[in-house]
């Protein structure tokens, strides 16, 4: 397993898998061990994914200071696996949480990244709001669903900040197409390859400065792709569409039926959603 020093000395991990350019994949949680992105519905068959271990998750080393895993303070460890690659520029692609570091990544060093990939984004780091309208309204495409009346009345209590422990676990199945074993095991593997402590530092304060970052972004004129998914209610398709136009070249695409994680919702479809902008 490859690995590389970060700035402060910490060691880090990457994994290689596929056959083609290769495309850099930073994974969400936010601190999630990156072996849950899988080789994202087959990508691998195009691409040479290179998947990065954020500083303590998966198979790269705990950090000394445990501020660093701040996410502006991690935008050094990619820097540092691009110079390790010895890749001029790079193609990014980042899920969920990782949208952040990308995002931040593509402010500091907009000369270092030739396309970037945005898979159902957070948006903490562009500071774009989400109402409680914006995700009940996204739910209620599920009504049909054997699960529907449970999870909506979780999501109420959660919107409207009445939410109990038992409430996140109960809209769990809006993260997916499918509520079936395949779905529930992934999320039952998000404890084990979440690293706790590192997620709660990633958004401390200092983290993000959106309006910095907006205006960076608005001057990158590399390819975008910002992939949402019709039922995500963590990144209400209306939402993301208004991160796009951040972008002056930015493709917004819906990918139909999916959830929060699309490549494991409909794998063709994600490939060739991601290759249309994603591909030399």
């Amino acid at each position: 397993m490859p690995t590389f020093t970060a700035p402060d000395g910490t060691r880090l991990a990457h994994h290689m898998a596929g056959d083609g350019p290769p495309l850099i994949c930073l994974p969400g949680g936010p601190m999630r061990d990156s072996a849950y992105l899988g080789t994202l519905g087959g990508l691998t068959a195009r691409r040479r994914l290179i998947r990065l271990d954020l500083r303590g998750t998966g198979a790269s080393e705990v950090p000394q200071d445990p501020a660093s895993y701040r996410c502006d303070r991690l935008v050094d460890d990619v820097e540092a696996l691009r110079e390790h690659l010895g890749l001029d520029r790079i193609d990014l692609l980042a899920h969920s949480a990782g949208a952040n570091l990308a995002a931040l990544y593509t402010a500091r060093h907009p000369d270092r990244v030739a396309r970037l990939t945005l898979v159902t984004p957070s948006v903490y780091a562009v500071g774009i709001g989400i109402s409680a309208e914006d995700r009940l309204a996204v739910a209620r495409l599920r009504g049909s669903e054997p699960w529907f009346g449970p999870a909506f009345t979780a999501l109420e209590e959660i919107t409207a900040g009445r939410a109990t422990p038992d409430s996140w676990e109960a809209i769990s199945p809006f993260a997916h197409a499918r509520w079936d074993e395949r779905a529930r095991a992934f999320d039952e593997a998000d404890a084990k390859e979440r690293n706790a402590e590192a997620a709660a530092v990633y958004a401390a304060e200092g983290a993000f400065d959106p309006p910095a970052t907006r205006a960076a972004l608005a001057d990158f004129t590399s390819p975008v792709l910002v992939l949402a998914g019709e039922f995500d209610i963590s990144g209400p398709p209306r939402v993301l569409a208004r991160y796009a136009e951040l972008f002056p070249n930015a493709e917004f695409a819906v990918q139909p039926g999916a959830g929060h994680m699309p490549w494991l919702d409909d794998a063709e479809r994600f490939v060739a959603l991601v290759e249309s902008v994603s591909s030399p």
